[in-house]
């Protein structure tokens, strides 16, 4: 008990040691971990340690305020910590590699987590990465499950994927030449797990003559579909650097891949404001600067979208519906302003609303100035 009593103090001070990285998990970058590797002498949080969990050769997991911690142990955690082990397995991490954060599916953080102490793919004595240059880490082929646009079902296509030429293929079984070729330029890769329902699904999008067309895949493999998403991730690189050759890196890596600022159900009514409303699939894409909408969730076409620009250009979001529309909802209604015209739709309900508007999502772009 006195060991106990007197250990817990001793392991806190180590979390809490300036200079450790101990205050975020070292894998997701959540603050306050409340638990440790005590194999690899670093501090995690919760969700990281269920995956530690499943890799008994390599890591042993305790909790910092209900487990007993033995003296050599704390003095472990004290010569080791989080940068300690970054330094060791993240050296060698490529620029286009996806490094995931607390919000992020678990396919994505237990790839990275295997990735780092089990392949060891990012230390410095390893090969893994050792010629990967974008071009080379951008080529990929292979099969993965694609859902088809109007029979819904999920088919077995061979796709190839090319940095050097910039483009990514896809074929079916009853096509000679591929289905389609989609320039990476204008290819965008996300997880989507709870909207593809399954914890695997991959959304990727392209414009095709103006318009967003969106492929929902997944492999059963959860080390294949996180590698093609870092291989879409170092073609898309690829592309940048040779598109924006005296653009920093740091500013380039921001536009690899991003992933859709919010989602959800909206009715929107018709350009005089007088139109029933229509419940449609909406997206927005802060980057672009985007609102998409759909028909549904896992729709290939979008039906269309609003561009959203900045204050400064005399756009706004409003809570509610301007003066003589009424809805179902009329509480939960918002408008986008522009200079041209008010966008009036109706929102599930109140959160949603607030989520929508006041919360975070149009009003963060809005507030953003445009950017070449």
């Amino acid at each position: 008990m006195v060991d106990r009593e007197f250990n817990k103090p001793l392991l806190l001070e180590v979390l809490r040691a300036a200079g450790t990285g101990n205050a975020q998990c070292a894998d997701c970058g959540t603050p306050d971990p409340e638990w440790a590797s005590y194999k690899l002498g670093i501090f995690i949080c919760l969700n990281c340690s269920g995956i530690h969990r499943n890799l008994p050769e390599i890591s042993r997991v305790k909790s910092i305020h209900l487990d007993f911690w033995e003296n050599d142990l704390v003095e472990f955690m004290k010569m080791h910590g989080n940068l300690c082990a970054k330094a060791k397995y993240e050296a060698k991490v490529p620029p286009f590699y996806y490094i995931p954060h607390s919000k992020d599916c678990l396919v994505l953080k237990e790839q990275w987590i295997r990735a780092k102490y089990e392949r060891e793919e990012f230390v410095a004595t390893s090969v893994c990465h050792e010629t990967g240059t974008s071009a080379s880490a951008g080529s990929r082929e292979g099969f993965l499950w694609k859902r088809g646009r109007d029979s819904r079902q999920f088919l077995k296509r061979r796709f190839l994927l090319s940095a050097t030429e910039g483009m990514l293929k896809y074929y079916t079984k009853e096509s000679k030449g591929p289905k389609a070729v989609i320039s990476i330029k204008d290819v965008n890769a996300m997880f989507q797990t709870e909207k593809i329902r399954n914890p695997h699904g991959l959304q990727i999008t392209y414009s095709k003559e103006g318009q967003t067309r969106n492929l929902f895949v997944y492999h059963e493999s959860g080390k294949e579909i996180v590698d093609w998403f870092n291989a879409i991730r170092a073609a898309r690189f690829h592309y940048l650097r040779i598109t924006f050759p005296t653009a920093p890196e740091a500013k380039l890596i921001p536009k690899i891949t991003r992933n859709y600022f919010k989602e959800g159900y909206m009715e929107k009514t018709g350009p005089k404001n007088k139109e029933a409303f229509k419940k449609h699939w909406f997206s927005l894409d802060s980057q672009e600067r985007n609102l998409f909408y759909f028909k549904g969730p896992l729709d290939a076409f979008e039906l269309g979208r609003v561009f959203i620009g900045s204050k400064e250009q005399g756009y706004e979001v409003q809570a509610g519906l301007p003066r003589g529309v009424t809805g179902k909802k009329c509480k939960a209604g918002l408008t986008i302003v522009t200079p041209h015209r008010k966008f009036v739709f109706v929102c599930e309900n109140d959160r949603e609303q607030k989520e929508w508007t006041v919360d975070s999502a149009l009003n963060e772009v809005i507030s953003q100035p445009v950017t070449a």
